[in-house]
């Protein structure tokens, strides 16, 4: 990734697919064709233009071939990378550098899920870990939950705190008119909620539904053309520090602090020029270790 060039990519186009919970039978391409489609329109550009694809799920072992099909095109390039909630990340990035290496000009990031109608368990499988899999852990919430049983001893981080991330999450989740919940979080309503994995309780824990996004991604020339006001790529940075809990070297120290800094690096920006922040929150401990 040394060689990305800062603004060389602009991500020009961007929709979500039908969420929550889809009709019977829809499967996670269905929705990624969805969510193309939807994306496509918001940029001006055609199904034919696409010749990148960047792809991952966990309910399909070659998303990008199943894509490709769907679609009915033939991509350059293909990625179909997955290392879970960051797959997509790590794509904007992959798709940066194939644009700036002439690979391909017009990039496909997309993403599908039917966890909701399919259940977590149909839809996100767990391969055994010798480690872990003897104690039963319900995965991924108690991975979670040794993280932030290590934060609260290690800095005094309190059962409150935690809470307050659930309730904020609410609270911005609310000016979305699409949001599953309707009703805001108290910090009682989400402690005295039943206990998923301690100190998790249900309320600690992302909401699981169906739903799918895309992207489309260009090169900063190419975006000039199009018909909406491009975002242009200005940093990226990656770093794979484990797959499970057991493997993790600290429990309080993501993989952040190492994909971060390059990252700021990159664009020329310091985290004090940050105006707007969007951290993944699946569990109340997530934004506490991505913002430190």
């Amino acid at each position: 990734m040394k060689g990305l060039k800062r603004g060389a990519t602009a991500i020009v186009g961007a929709a979500e697919s039908d969420l929550h919970a889809v009709a019977p039978n829809t499967s996670p391409i269905d929705l990624m064709a969805q969510a193309t489609r939807r994306a496509l329109d918001d940029c001006g550009l055609k199904l034919s233009d696409i010749d990148g694809i960047f792809a991952a799920t966990t309910q399909a072992r070659s998303p990008t071939l199943y894509l490709r099909e769907y679609l009915g095109i033939v991509p350059k390039y293909a990625d179909n990378t997955m290392i879970g909630g960051s797959s997509f990340e790590s794509h904007v990035a992959h798709a940066h550098a194939a644009i700036q290496n002439g690979l391909c000009e017009v990039a496909l990031i997309t993403y599908g899920s039917t966890q909701r109608t399919l259940s977590r368990v149909n839809s996100s499988p767990r391969e055994f870990n010798p480690y872990e899999s003897v104690y039963k852990p319900f995965l991924p919430a108690s991975a979670y939950a040794l993280a932030a049983s290590r934060h609260m001893h290690q800095y005094g981080t309190t059962r409150e705190q935690l809470a307050e991330v659930a309730v904020s999450a609410r609270k911005w989740a609310l000016l979305n008119p699409r949001a599953w919940e309707k009703e805001p979080l108290t910090i009682e309503g989400v402690m005295n909620a039943r206990v998923v994995s301690y100190p998790f309780t249900v309320r600690d824990c992302c909401l699981v539904s169906d739903g799918g996004g895309a992207l489309i991604m260009v090169s900063a020339e190419r975006a000039k053309s199009l018909k909406k006001k491009p975002a242009y790529v200005l940093g990226c940075g990656e770093y794979f520090s484990h797959n499970s809990i057991s493997n993790m070297a600290d429990l309080t120290v993501s993989g952040a602090a190492w994909s971060g800094p390059p990252s700021f690096q990159r664009a020329g920006l310091k985290p004090s020029d940050v105006k707007a922040v969007e951290l993944y929150d699946a569990f109340t401990i997530n934004p506490i270790l991505f913002l430190e």
